[in-house]
């Protein structure tokens, strides 16, 4: 059996092959009201007759929102990735579906994509000041940008770990103006890292590439102490800014580290946008096998391996949240969601131009 086979055996298993948690899926609260206007017997007076369909009438209106006439919602993004993304045109489609539609009843505020430098802070006022009616943001970087700013303006989050990082309280009852999707991603992490271990057994020396900004110390130690338990070392390597992505992957080669662990941020893993590009191109001159937390990375950007929820699945789910809160649904109430369903990509071509591997064919 390969490194990759071992590898693809780690990763699988049953617990985790159900499809997305099907409490997002909106349920009509009124349906009792029109189980007991079919169930009317009788004469029935004209008030009560009024009142059955003024509560029907009610739930229409929730249901449809922003396609009453006249009206227009609107909606704030503060995320690090381009607008021009298959994931982003799923968000947008979700939303149509939910009878939301960009140009007809929703208005999307401008400069809310690509907030990942220096300006967060300053999109995140001008996105407040906009008034929008729910905002689309994180990971933690911008939703700490948007909590310093409002308790309010209702905000559909993700992030890497949701409770941990004091954005909501918790996940069941998120107690705040703040919902969403919490990753996982400490956990994901070193299951990437057992992966990685398992694909390139050759490698005792693997480098963590860690965000600055936003990796905890006591995540990456966890880290180095199930590696050691291996007989694997990890080097940590960190950056704070895109221009720093590059010298940190030649540094993590000149340590003589095996195999690389992108650990989870935008910094480095949104497929299609223009860091993840630098990333692979130092990575492919590099020569060093890597792994990345979105599954869409080892498909169309052209990584080795590659394990957790899809990204564009991710997207539809941020939609259908903020599709409840604009439905009047309060982001107190809403418990935050977590990835259920996780899958392992292993690119061939890639692996076979980098590692020089014999690898099965599927």
């Amino acid at each position: 059996m390969t490194g990759l086979e071992r590898a693809a055996m780690s990763a699988f298993d049953p617990k985790r092959t159900s499809a997305w948690r099907q409490s997002d899926h909106f349920q009509p609260a009124s349906l009792t009201q029109y189980d007991a206007l079919c169930r009317l017997e009788g004469p029935m007076r004209r008030r009560e007759f009024i009142k059955l369909v003024g509560g029907l009438l009610t739930f229409r209106s929730i249901a449809v929102g922003a396609q009453e006439a006249g009206r227009s919602t609107r909606l704030g993004f503060l995320v690090p990735n381009p607008r021009q993304l298959p994931a982003v045109h799923a968000l947008f489609d979700e939303l149509r579906v939910n009878g939301f539609v960009e140009g007809q009843n929703l208005f999307v505020i401008p400069n809310g994509f690509e907030a990942l430098g220096d300006n967060v802070d300053e999109l995140a006022r001008a996105l407040i000041d906009a008034k929008p009616d729910v905002v689309i943001a994180g990971p933690e970087l911008q939703l700490r940008a948007l909590q310093k700013l409002t308790d309010t303006v209702p905000i559909a989050g993700m992030s890497e770990d949701m409770v941990d990082e004091g954005l909501v309280t918790s996940l069941a009852h998120p107690g705040g103006n703040i919902t969403g999707i919490s990753l996982l991603s400490p956990e994901l992490d070193g299951k990437r890292q057992d992966i990685l271990i398992e694909a390139v057994p050759e490698a005792r020396r693997i480098a963590a590439m860690a965000d600055a900004r936003v990796t905890p110390a006591f995540h990456v130690q966890s880290l180095q102490h199930a590696a050691k338990s291996r007989g694997v070392e990890v080097l940590v390597f960190s950056v704070s800014a895109p221009d720093q992505i590059a010298s940190a992957i030649d540094a993590a080669k000149a340590s003589g580290a095996g195999a690389l662990n992108f650990l989870a941020t935008p910094l480095f893993s949104i497929p299609g946008a223009q860091n993840n590009q630098v990333v692979m191109k130092r990575v492919n001159a590099a020569r060093l096998p890597a792994i990345f937390q979105w599954p869409e990375t080892a498909e169309e950007a052209g990584a080795i391996l590659a394990y957790g929820p899809r990204f564009v699945d991710i997207f539809r789910l941020r939609a259908r949240i903020a599709v409840k809160i604009l439905r009047g649904e309060k982001p107190a109430n809403i418990p935050v969601q977590q990835p259920d369903k996780f899958e392992l990509v292993i690119n061939l071509k890639a692996a076979k131009a980098i590692l020089e591997l014999r690898c099965p064919q599927p």
